[in-house]
């Protein structure tokens, strides 16, 4: 009964989480005429660690680790994967980059039996593969018209993977406050480096202005939504199982589709809506594969 509440609580938390994501997204999109995509992420980060320094405060525990170097690694490919989809969502309409985005979970099934040695069967590689053909379906007609930056939401995905594999890892040991607080830490001093280098060189989306106060009010607002939404997801995935969880990240599609609509007046056509149909189904039928084999290796040990 217990385990039922707490798998409750978890996906009311990940389905707030989903819905309030898309958010981030929308702001982005609309500074995206005036403020650099390396500023914008740059700006998350650094609301973040403003956010979560007096939380960190409540952890217990010595905070510089062995785990320090995988704090890195994950503040560097956080960083990398929301520079590449907030540039992406300067020519593409929110739903359709989340929509490609939306490969990250297939693409986290195939890593993890590269990086993780886990068994991936024929059935779970076609899904993924026919997944993959959903994202070309969306990607064809984009790419027509804004060329190679429709695919800065698929680099986004698999930069964002790998950054799940090693959240998988760690969220066992680590607290999810401190988790939150160094990847935005190690996210901020990536940017900061990478905003020095690109405004000295004159590099679009990588170069600096100085904001106006209703810019960085909108700034303010991006950083406090990211932070409270994946607090929610990483508190979500510490009472549940991947398995349970996964599925109801397609609730981001809704609320992407839903700021799209209210704010740019942009929503899927069909040919996208068939693109977005074949994701989802394939990364339902995997995260429902998966459940399955979990529970039938629990049952044999």
């Amino acid at each position: 009964m217990e385990n039922t509440r707490e798998h409750g609580r978890a996906m009311v938390m990940m389905i707030t989480a989903m819905l309030m994501l898309p958010g981030i997204d929308a702001i982005a999109k609309w500074l995206s005429g005036s403020i650099s995509s390396g500023q914008v992420t740059w700006s998350r980060f650094f609301f973040q660690i403003i956010l979560m320094s007096p939380l960190l405060l409540k952890t217990s525990g010595p905070w510089l680790n062995s785990a320090l170097y995988l704090h890195a690694a994950r503040g560097t490919l956080i960083a990398l994967a929301t520079l590449l989809f907030f540039s992406g969502l300067a020519y593409l309409p929110i739903a359709d980059a989340i929509s490609i985005f939306f490969v990250e979970p297939l693409l986290v099934t195939l890593l993890s039996a590269f990086f993780l040695g886990e068994a991936v069967g024929w059935r779970r590689l076609s899904a993924i593969v026919i997944g993959f053909v959903g994202a070309m379906v969306i990607i064809r007609p984009s790419f027509a018209e804004v060329g190679w930056a429709v695919l800065y939401p698929l680099g986004a995905a698999l930069c964002f993977s790998v950054y799940i594999i090693l959240t998988r890892k760690m969220v066992r040991s680590e607290d999810p406050i401190r988790l939150q607080f160094f990847g935005g830490v190690f996210g901020f001093i990536v940017m900061s480096i990478a905003l020095l280098f690109g405004t000295s060189q004159e590099i679009g989306m990588l170069t600096a202005v100085w904001p106006t106060q209703f810019e960085w009010m909108l700034l303010g607002t991006l950083g406090l939504v990211a932070t409270a939404g994946h607090l929610f997801v990483v508190h979500a995935f510490r009472r549940a199982p991947v398995s349970v969880l996964a599925p109801f990240q397609y609730v981001e599609i809704i609320g992407a589709t839903i700021f799209g609509l209210l704010i740019f007046d942009d929503f899927p056509d069909p040919i996208t809506w068939l693109g977005i149909s074949i994701i989802v189904g394939s990364g339902v039928y995997v995260f429902h594969r998966e459940s399955r084999l979990e529970k039938q290796s629990s049952l044999s040990g």
